[in-house]
């Protein structure tokens, strides 16, 4: 068939990023020609030159202004100099237990560790020093012979009462854990897993080296989110799903509702008169760095929590009109937009519930802890501690429901009525030439 034969020569040329679908036959308008099963190469769509047209408007109207933007603000906002804080300034060590034996004073409560220092610092690493850890009672997890510690330092004091037991050193199971999840991820997606691996460490970095340090430096955390988690997006997409047109729509749709959730999450916040507070350790990093905006916190916490979702929504999305246009490419924007629609509804619905479990369970002790005090449903929802992950999973779950049509509008905008002014299509097409796979919109 001529369409088809015009897809598979540009298919000799795709990368590897092109994916192929199983699309039946006798799907059409109710008169299958019997052709047997299709296989459609969606980076048909890519290479096809209407749409590399319209997505080229998309990139020059709306990203690169976007990206430059961001690229602009995260120079400007790049935190320079020496962020520690004298006051909060600590020391960490570790080691290995070696010995243990009662503690003089309470030896029910009490052991007198004898650890091996692995991490310490000045000349004191090798060394064995008297550490005290809580046994029984005051243990929440036993501590035993061999097993490592983490120790607190404090400087200029003498050697036997210079380290303070702190925690279990948990490096090597996290360790072990992260190495398996490398090797699932690479051994289920292989190169395209080794990319995703490396777009999660550039988020790790810009979370380490520009958000954190920007918004304890003074700027605008919301701001700094918004940068940041743009940039992430950018880098993470285009790293792992490949610089297409695919991608740049995607990009595209995670930015809009990025910015969607920044606004509501802003927008609630003031209104619900949250303090910002009620989050773990906001009260501590308040005493250290007294101007930080705890409120502008809170909200760079929702924007950065719902971005990973977001990514995968848009992906999804542009994914499935993408497949849909290469298995018909005379497909319309209506026919399309109604196709992703419903393919995004159960996605969302699922999606959705997964967030704001995530953030249910998050909350779970704070909600015991007012179960078993038998205070009320409705009194409980409104405190600020339980009010502000409620509004995290809202505004979270209303900007995936956004990307969900954002995303597909744009990606049926690109590839819509594609084989109107496909190049290299012989002049005439004899009827019936199109199978019903190509017709199934």
């Amino acid at each position: 068939m001529a369409r088809r034969n015009v897809g598979r020569r540009r298919a000799d040329n795709r990368s590897n990023r092109g994916h192929r679908i199983e699309i039946p036959h006798g799907h059409g308008h109710g008169h299958g020609h019997g052709h047997g099963d299709a296989v459609v190469d969606t980076s048909v769509v890519d290479s096809d030159a209407v749409v590399a047209r319209r997505v080229r408007i998309v990139v020059a109207a709306l990203l690169i202004p976007l990206i430059a933007a961001a690229v602009i603000a995260m120079i400007v906002m790049w935190p320079g100099g020496d962020l520690k804080v004298p006051a909060a300034e600590q020391t960490g060590a570790s080691g290995t237990v070696v010995s243990l034996k009662p503690c003089a004073k309470t030896p029910a409560d009490c052991d007198l560790a004898t650890v091996k220092l692995r991490k310490a610092p000045g000349s004191d690493k090798g060394l064995e020093v008297p550490v005290e850890v809580p046994k029984g009672k005051q243990a929440a997890v036993p501590i035993k012979v061999g097993e490592k510690v983490l120790l607190g330092v404090q400087k200029g004091a003498p050697l036997k009462s210079r380290y303070q037991y702190v925690d279990h050193d948990r490096s090597i199971p996290l360790m072990l854990l992260a190495g398996i999840f490398a090797v699932a991820v690479i051994a289920l997606s292989r190169w395209r897993g080794v990319s995703a691996l490396i777009a999660l460490g550039v988020t790790a970095l810009t979370l380490t080296q520009f958000i954190l340090p920007a918004i304890l430096q003074g700027s605008n955390p919301l701001l700094v989110a918004v940068v940041g988690g743009s940039v992430i997006m950018v880098i993470a997409l285009y790293l792992t799903h490949g610089i297409n047109a695919q991608s740049s729509v995607a990009l595209a749709g995670t930015i809009a509702s990025l910015g969607l959730t920044a606004f509501l999450g802003w927008a609630f916040v003031k209104v619900g008169d949250f303090s910002g507070l009620a989050t773990e350790g906001a009260s501590a990093i308040k005493s250290y760095v007294p101007g930080l905006d705890l409120t502008g916190l809170l909200v760079a916490g929702i924007v950065i929590g719902a971005l990973g979702v977001l990514d995968d929504v848009t992906v999804t999305q542009a994914s499935a009109v993408w497949e849909l246009s290469a298995a018909n490419p005379s497909a319309g924007r209506a026919n399309l937009i109604g196709a992703g629609l419903r393919i995004g509804r159960a996605h969302v619905a699922s999606v959705v519930n997964t967030l704001v479990l995530a953030y249910a369970g998050a909350a779970l002790p704070i909600l015991m802890t007012f179960a078993i005090g038998g205070v009320s449903t409705g009194y409980v929802l409104t405190t600020e501690i339980v009010a502000q992950e409620i509004v995290r999973g809202l505004v979270g779950s209303l900007g995936i429901i956004a990307a969900v049509p954002l995303t597909t509008a744009l990606a049926a905008l690109a590839v819509a009525d594609r084989s109107r002014d496909l190049v290299g299509l012989p002049e005439s097409v004899p009827p019936g030439a199109e199978s019903g796979a190509e017709k199934m919109l």
